[in-house]
C-alpha cells in the first residue's frame, strides 16, 4: 500500500531536497538576516534589550495567535520587561500561562546552547499550561488535522501512531543536538520545524513548541541568544499559506524542497519586517536624548512611551485627554493639564484644535 502521510514512508526520516533549486532563495535570506544583524549591531546596550523586548512580545503574541490564542499585549510586555530587567510601571501582573509562554520563548533562544532534550520539551510545554495538559507526551487516540462538518470531515494530517512515540522523538533529539555536517544553519531550522510539527508528540502545544524549537536552531545558527525578527508574526500573516504548505509537505514524498522554498521566503519576509521594528527602537532613543532636559512626571513619560511603542500611525486617532486618562488612570484635568505641558515643552504637537476632538501626536507623526 502507498503511504499516505511522511512518517509512513519506508525511509523516513532520510528528508532530501533539490540544493540547485534552493540556491537563490537561501542567499536571499541570508542576505536579509545578515542586513537585520548589522542594523542590531546600532544596538547597544539598553537599546539592544528594548529592541530584543519589541521582538518577544511580537513573538509572544503571534507564536499563540496562531493557534487561536489571544493574550493581552500589555500583560506579554509585562512578563518580557521583567525578566528583562526593563522599566514595568503601569503594567499588569501578567496570568501564569502568559508568563509560561515568555519562558519558552526565552529559554529557547537565550539558551540556546544547551543541548534539546525530551525532559526540556516536557517542561515547555508545561510553562505554556500551567492548570493542566502538563508534560505529557499525548495518549492513544489517533492524532489528526480535521476539517468539514460531522459526516464530511476531510483529514488534512494524520501523525504517527502513539505507540513509538518515544523513539520517534529521540531520533528526532538525536539529530537536532548532532545534524550532519555541511548542513545549512536556516535548512535546518526548516527540517527541524516540519520534523516536530509532524511528530505532533503533546496533547497541545505543539505549534508553539514548533516555533520556539525554530528559533532554537535560528539562535543556534547565529551564534546569538537575541532573536531580531520573529517568524512567527511573518506565519500569522500568511497562516492559510502556511497550513497548505505544511499540508503539502506532511504527504507521502519525502522531497522537502517546495516546503524549504516557502520556509526560506518566510525567513526573508520575517527579517525585512524586523528592519521597521529596529528603525522603531532608535527612534525612541533619538527622542528621548532630544528631550532628555524635559521636567516629565511618570505619567506622561509612560503615555510618551506608549506612543513611541505604537510607531507612526500605530495610536489611531492621536493621544486625547480620554485616552491619556484611562492610561495613566488619572482624572481629565489633571489629563488636560499634563497634556498642555507636553505640547509647552515640544514633546506633543496638537493634531486637532480644541474641543472634544482635541488628539495630540509625537512631533513627527505631523511633519
Amino acid at each position: 500500500m502507498e503511504p499516505s502521510w511522511i512518517w509512513q514512508h519506508p525511509h523516513w526520516p532520510e528528508f532530501t531536497w533539490d540544493s540547485l533549486a534552493l540556491g537563490p532563495a537561501l542567499g536571499l535570506a541570508r542576505l536579509a538576516q545578515g542586513k537585520v544583524l548589522g542594523m542590531g549591531r546600532m544596538l547597544e546596550g539598553r537599546l539592544s534589550a528594548e529592541a530584543l523586548a519589541a521582538i518577544l512580545v511580537q513573538e509572544g503574541l503571534t507564536t499563540s495567535a496562531i493557534e487561536g490564542e489571544r493574550y493581552d499585549p500589555a500583560a506579554v510586555r509585562s512578563s518580557v520587561a521583567r525578566r528583562l530587567g526593563l522599566d514595568t510601571a503601569g503594567l499588569p501582573n501578567p496570568r501564569r500561562e502568559v508568563d509560561g509562554l515568555v519562558e519558552v520563548l526565552l529559554d529557547a533562544t537565550l539558551g540556546f546552547q544547551r543541548p534539546l532534550s525530551q525532559e526540556r520539551l516536557e517542561a515547555w510545554q508545561g510553562a505554556l499550561f500551567p492548570t493542566g495538559r502538563s508534560g505529557q507526551l499525548r495518549g492513544d487516540a489517533a492524532m489528526q488535522v480535521v476539517s468539514g462538518r460531522p459526516g464530511r470531515e476531510r483529514v488534512h494530517f494524520q501523525g504517527p501512531p502513539r505507540q513509538g512515540l518515544e523513539s520517534e522523538l529521540e531520533r528526532f533529539l538525536a539529530w537536532f543536538n548532532a545534524p550532519p555536517d555541511g548542513l545549512d544553519g536556516l535548512l535546518r531550522a526548516g527540517v527541524a520545524h516540519l520534523w516536530f510539527v509532524t511528530l505532533h508528540p503533546f496533547e497541545d502545544g505543539n505549534g508553539r513548541l514548533t516555533r520556539a524549537i525554530t528559533d532554537m536552531a535560528l539562535a543556534q545558527d547565529e551564534r546569538r541568544g537575541g532573536r531580531l525578527f520573529s517568524l512567527s508574526a511573518q506565519i500569522l500573516q500568511v497562516r492559510e499559506g502556511y497550513c497548505q504548505a505544511l499540508e503539502a509537505a506532511q504527504g507521502p514524498s519525502l522531497d522537502l524542497t517546495p516546503w524549504l522554498l516557502w520556509f526560506l521566503e518566510q525567513l526573508r519576509a520575517a527579517c525585512a519586517a524586523t528592519e521597521g521594528i529596529i528603525a522603531q527602537t532608535l527612534g525612541k532613543a533619538e527622542f528621548w536624548l532630544r528631550f532628555r532636559d524635559a521636567d516629565l512626571n511618570d505619567r506622561q513619560r509612560k503615555a510618551v512611551n506608549r506612543l513611541l511603542d505604537a510607531g507612526p500611525g500605530g495610536f489611531e486617532g492621536g493621544m486625547s485627554t480620554r485616552k491619556y486618562a484611562a492610561l495613566t488612570g488619572t482624572s481629565k484635568p489633571t489629563a488636560t493639564r499634563d497634556l498642555a505641558d507636553l505640547v509647552r515643552q515640544g514633546c506633543l504637537v496638537p493634531r486637532h484644535q480644541g474641543g472634544r476632538s482635541a488628539a495630540y501626536d509625537l512631533p513627527w507623526s505631523v511633519d
